[in-house]
């Protein structure tokens, strides 16, 4: 009885994990409805003044990107501000051939006027942040707007977002990511579904009540007195715009995001690109945790609630890992409840936490049907990405939970970049690309043996007990027998 007791003890905790971090997106769900009937009142420059017009450096942090690098400078360049007034640095921390036919790009686009430079650093120190960091001690502009290499910002972009700077708390504004090939295939649907619900619930809730937010690593300035006021960009973490962020608001800076501005990106299109981002988002975010979590609860100048938001939300990639616990816990439960009959009462009150599943599922409704629709074919169609998406997320719960253990002991990893593709519509083809892994991980092994763990779950719920079976954790076993199988047949599929 000690075993089951320690299972019972570790899947409550778990389920009572998941079911605090509903309650905060409930929360964010009730700030987000109340933000939405507040106008924005915020001072802006006048840029149709010169004297009023700042001087901006658009970075372009690049790494092994030639598919898309022709692509973004011609995209660049056509924002729409005073030649004067903007600077454009592509750190190029590339090793292949897109140097050369980058370098020959901008010498084209400065025989034009175009103050564009391509900086080149003998090592990738730091990664991301350190080609940021370097860049940045050399920037001209007062501001400085990041882009990574494959979004492509409208030529109004900077006169929709710099005017909110005249408000000199303001330390960052971050714009809402677009996709161009959201419907490429199921992947890219439910990667949109989820960033979409974070761009809208999550970021407006948190920034509409001064809680902590993120700059998103691309899509926002900078203010550069804030980056250096704040530390400056550090490469200790996966998540550098998580790290700077916090370190930025500790320091009473204030962040804007703009919901209703638009910032047109692609999503990774093949699930090894998909895993290799997931796997650095959900790492740096546990490392984050560990950074920031003591300097969140130790300021002084933070409400109660701020900082419990704050908590959450660096353990946003935990999540995964709680999930992880109760699917495979889910199982032993299950034969525990049938053998057990003294248990019953405490089965029927842990079954209270499907409420937590409820709550995911009109929080994001109120995202969805804002974009899409509220007819009664909107609502069929959201419940059937809902519960796609639910089972891919819970699918790749093993992949996000090995990073989110690493990140938490403080294990250290390389910056893995996400390969992009240039790919926006159905017949554009991923097949050739040079960045792509070929070699398959021992963890593709570990989920199709969970996808077999999970038909056995299945299974069990025609056999427990002896009332005819158990079939109230069948749909949730279905859905990771789905989620498992799609993962790992996929990930297989892509590497042969």
């Amino acid at each position: 009885m000690i075993l089951e007791f320690l299972i019972i003890i570790v899947y409550s905790t778990a389920l009572i994990l998941i079911f605090m971090y509903a309650l905060a997106q409930l929360n964010l769900l009730l700030n987000y409805l109340s933000a939405k009937k507040n106008s924005c009142n915020s001072p802006k420059f006048d840029l149709s003044n010169p004297n009023e017009t700042p001087k901006v450096t658009v970075q372009l942090p690049v790494f092994n990107e030639l598919y898309v690098m022709e692509r973004l400078l011609d995209n660049i360049v056509e924002l729409d501000y005073p030649k004067d007034k903007l600077e454009i640095q592509v750190l190029d921390d590339s090793t292949d051939e897109s140097v050369d036919s980058t370098a020959t790009q901008i010498k084209s686009l400065q025989k034009k006027g175009i103050d564009i430079c391509h900086i080149r650093r003998k090592n990738r120190t730091g990664f991301k942040a350190g080609a940021l960091k370097e860049g940045l001690e050399i920037a001209k502009g007062e501001f400085i707007a990041i882009f990574d290499a494959d979004f492509l910002p409208g030529k109004d972009w900077l006169k929709r977002t710099i005017p909110f700077f005249k408000d000199a708390k303001i330390g960052v504004v971050q714009t809402r990511w677009s996709h161009i090939n959201r419907d490429y295939s199921i992947l890219t649907r439910v990667q949109a579904f989820a960033l979409d619900a974070h761009f809208t619930l999550e970021q407006v809730g948190r920034n509409s009540k001064g809680h902590f937010m993120n700059f998103n690593g691309t899509a926002g300035i900078w203010r550069k007195k804030c980056i250096i006021d704040s530390g400056n960009w550090e490469g200790d973490t996966l998540t550098e715009d998580l790290d700077l962020s916090y370190r930025a608001q500790l320091k009473d800076w204030k962040f804007k995001y703009l919901e209703n501005v638009e910032t047109p990106s692609e999503l990774p299109v093949v699930i090894s690109a998909a895993r290799s981002q997931q796997f650095r988002w959900n790492k740096g975010g546990a490392e984050n945790f560990r950074k920031m979590i003591g300097r969140v609860f130790a300021s002084k100048n933070l409400s109660l609630k701020t900082k419990l938001h704050g908590m959450l939300h660096l353990l946003n990639s935990t999540m995964f890992l709680n999930i992880l616990i109760v699917a495979i816990l889910s199982i032993p439960m299950l034969y525990i409840k049938n053998e057990y009959y003294h248990l019953r009462t405490y089965f029927y009150i842990m079954s209270f936490f499907v409420i937590s599943t409820l709550i995911f599922f009109i929080c994001y409704w109120y995202m969805y049907k804002k974009s899409h629709g509220n007819t009664f074919k909107d609502f069929v169609q959201y419940s059937i990405l809902f519960f796609t998406f639910f089972a891919i997320a819970m699918g790749f719960s093993l992949h996000n939970s090995i990073a989110v253990i690493e990140g938490h002991i403080g294990k250290r990893s390389e910056f893995v970049r996400t390969p992009k593709f240039n790919i926006s519509s159905i017949t554009d083809s991923w097949k050739e690309n040079k960045y792509i892994k070929r070699k398959p991980s021992l963890n593709i092994i570990l989920e199709g043996l969970l996808m077999i763990y999970f038909a056995f779950g299945m299974y069990s719920a025609f056999i427990v007990g002896d009332q005819g079976g158990d079939f109230g954790l069948f749909p949730f076993h279905l859905m990771l027998f789905a989620g498992f199988g799609y993962v790992f047949f996929n990930s297989i599929k892509r590497r042969t």
